[in-house]
């Protein structure tokens, strides 16, 4: 039996149904959750990401701050430009569109972004509280991941997952968050990586395989027990004559052998893609909660 695809796409839009909501509370309390994006350089595929998260904010009523510099940018320039916004009221979120052109430094630039608007998550104040299971500002495709399954009917709690990456932006905050004592964890985590003996003798063990690891067919079909489920974090440009483009996107996983075997599997594009938007306006939305909170001495605010 095929698996049952997870729609990320339509996961997405319920996510942001229950933001325009909470968008309009806090609208009636005069705040307008604002996220500033800054993008240096002119590179294509990031304008098209920028775009992406641009529309998103207006669909849900979050005002977007377009913050352009040319790719000869200075340092210091840029790094004026995130203090501007760290002292801007209006600002609840600060997005830095990486990677950065050659020549600036990306760590530099993200510790300077105020914690309390670092709607990444990458900043390593929040790295330390997501890591203790304090409230933080959780990485948006490791929270995207999360909520896909959870919004699936897929509960986690005492479950096998097998992550396959170990990057900063995925791979490791997503097992730490596995591990998490929540009702959206709760997991035992093998994390594998380009360095792990067998990965086949892992990921046969596993109830949930994640597959972040950047290259295609890193999961095939012999790789997973039947019934598993399967989340591609992967996107891959493979070339394709038949495209007008000359390419097509791809994950990580061999979808159509897998999705043979699997109980449940995301798509690419249409599975994790979308979620990662989706959690980067949650975050947004919670940073304009945490500001409106202040205002008000801590009074309620939109749920």
């Amino acid at each position: 039996m095929a698996a049952a695809i997870i729609d990320g796409r339509r996961i997405a839009e319920e996510i942001r149904g229950e933001l325009k909501e909470s968008v309009r509370a806090l609208k009636a309390q005069g705040v307008t959750p604002g996220l500033a994006v800054v993008l240096v350089g002119d590179d294509p595929a990031s304008r098209s990401y920028v775009a992406g998260k641009e529309k998103a904010c207006a669909e849900v009523g979050i005002h977007s701050f377009d913050n352009r510099l040319p790719a000869s940018a200075t340092q210091e320039e840029l790094m004026g430009l995130v203090r501007k916004l760290n002292g801007d009221d209006r600002v609840h979120g600060i997005l830095v569109q990486l990677p950065l052109p050659r020549g600036l430094n990306e760590a530099e630039v993200l510790l300077a972004i105020d914690p309390d608007k670092d709607v990444d998550g990458f900043h390593p104040i929040n790295a330390g509280r997501m890591m203790l299971g304090q409230k933080a500002f959780l990485p948006c495709t490791p929270h995207g991941v999360l909520q896909l399954l959870r919004r699936s009917g897929v509960r986690l709690s005492g479950l096998h997952v097998v992550v396959i990456g170990r990057s900063n932006i995925v791979g490791k905050p997503l097992a730490n968050m596995l591990i998490q004592k929540s009702e959206l964890a709760n997991a035992t985590v093998t994390v594998c990586h380009t360095g792990t003996r067998d990965l086949a003798g892992f990921t046969r063990q596993a109830d949930v395989v994640v597959a972040a690891a950047g290259r295609p067919n890193t999961l095939t079909a012999d790789m997973i027990r039947e019934g598993a489920v399967v989340i591609d974090v992967g996107v891959n440009r493979v070339e394709d004559a038949t495209k007008k483009s000359g390419f097509r996107l791809v994950g990580d996983v061999d979808f159509q052998r897998v999705s043979e075997k699997a109980s449940m599997i995301t798509p690419v594009p249409g599975g994790v893609g979308p979620m990662t938007i989706a959690m980067l306006l949650y975050n947004t939305v919670e940073a304009a909660k945490t500001r409106c909170r202040a205002m008000r001495g801590g009074e309620g605010v939109a749920p």
